[in-house]
Formats: structure tokens, sequence, C-alpha cells
């Protein structure tokens, strides 16, 4: 039997791979129409479910959207919602907002609502007393799990927040008590890239990390 105390170790070889994918974990948009093995996709949800949450609370909800008619309102929930976001740009800003392309709906096999759970029984309440809005980060958090799960299989995930999140709930007739916190894209990716799209695209380049750290 394996000695337990050195499960949670690991090698200086897995924390430098841990940090590639980290820089390979990019937001994809161009997707191929093939989907991923079920089972992997299975793999993938159960990485995303060992995401820390408050309290233990496990308060996100996922919503795999396969309904062509569903899909067809989130189409127009995005194109509506970007239309807008469009027209709070001008001059040169504007077109190249315009020319981006900031969802994957027209390709990606699998779409994904994932919601927050705002009064979850689970976790009794512990640690949200005071900032509520942590079940919400906590949902974020299992993305992220779910998003670096699925890099690692060579899975690419894009993230749609250019959406109206009341219309999409009414779309998929989910309880009141769910918030939306994204919608995901997943799928093989067109093309692998450690750069960001919106980065390669020349919209905005990397900051310097140290304008982010402060001393107290």
């Amino acid at each position: 039997m394996a000695d337990r105390r050195d499960q949670g170790t690991f090698s200086p070889g897995f924390a430098r791979e841990l940090d590639r994918l980290f820089a390979w974990r990019r937001d994809v948009r161009r997707f191929r129409r093939d989907a991923p093995d079920p089972a992997v996709v299975e793999e993938i949800f159960a990485a995303a479910e060992l995401a820390p949450s408050v309290g233990n609370s496990q308060p996100w909800r996922w919503v795999e959207v396969r309904s062509p008619e569903i899909r067809a309102e989130v189409r127009e929930n995005f194109q509506e919602a970007n239309a807008a976001a469009l027209s709070g740009y001008s001059g040169e800003r504007a077109k190249h907002y315009a020319g981006l392309k900031l969802a994957g709906l027209d390709a990606a096999p699998i779409q994904l609502a994932v919601f927050c759970y705002r009064n979850p029984e689970q976790g009794h309440g512990l640690g949200r007393a005071t900032m509520p809005e942590t079940l919400e980060y906590s949902a974020a958090m299992a993305i992220g799990t779910f998003w670096l799960a699925a890099r690692a299989r060579g899975i690419g995930v894009g993230w749609i927040s250019i959406i109206d999140p009341e219309r999409l709930s009414a779309s998929l007739d989910v309880p009141e008590e769910w918030a939306l916190v994204g919608y995901l894209c997943v799928g093989y990716p067109e093309r692998s890239d450690d750069v960001p799209e919106l980065e390669r695209a020349r919209w905005q380049g990397r900051t310097d990390p140290a304008t982010r750290r402060f001393v107290r």
C-alpha cells in the first residue's frame, strides 16, 4: 500500500509541466466539429468537481445545451449583446472590435451553461455570511478547474461573457436561485497557441505582473 504521506508530493518535473499547462490554457474561439470522447468529457467533469468551494458548498450547476432550438436562442442572444457592446466603441477601436472573433458558437460540439446556486443547503452557510459572492467565486473556480483539465487532454474551452444572463436563464428554464457564471464552448481547437488570441489580434497585450502585486 502506498504511503499516503507521499501522495500529495509532486516532482519538480510535474511542476514544470503544470506551468506549461497554465501557459497553454488559452481561450478558444475556433473549434473543430468532431466531438471529444464522452468518457474523456466525464473525466474532465470529475476533475472539475474537485474544485475548492466556500464551506464545501459546491454551488456550481452544469447545464449541457444540446437542443438546436436553444442553441439558436443562445446565438441570437450573443449577437444582440455583441452588437450592443460594439456600440460602446468608436473609431478605430470599434473597427478593431468588429473584426474580433469572440465566440465559438458556430462550431463547438459541446456547449455548457454554468450556474451558481445562490442558496445551497450544502455547506450550511459556512464562510459566506460576510461575503456571499464567494459562492459565485466557487463556481468560477470550478470552471477554471474544468478548463485546465480539458486542456491537459487536448480539449479547448472558450468562455462567453457577452450574453444576457437573464435571457439565457429563461431560455434554459433554470430555477430562479441559479445565477449564470459562464457559458462555455468546448471541443478540439483548430490550432493551439500559448499566446492569448486578443494579444495576437493586438487588442490588448500582457501587462507587467509586478503592477498587480503590493506589500503593506
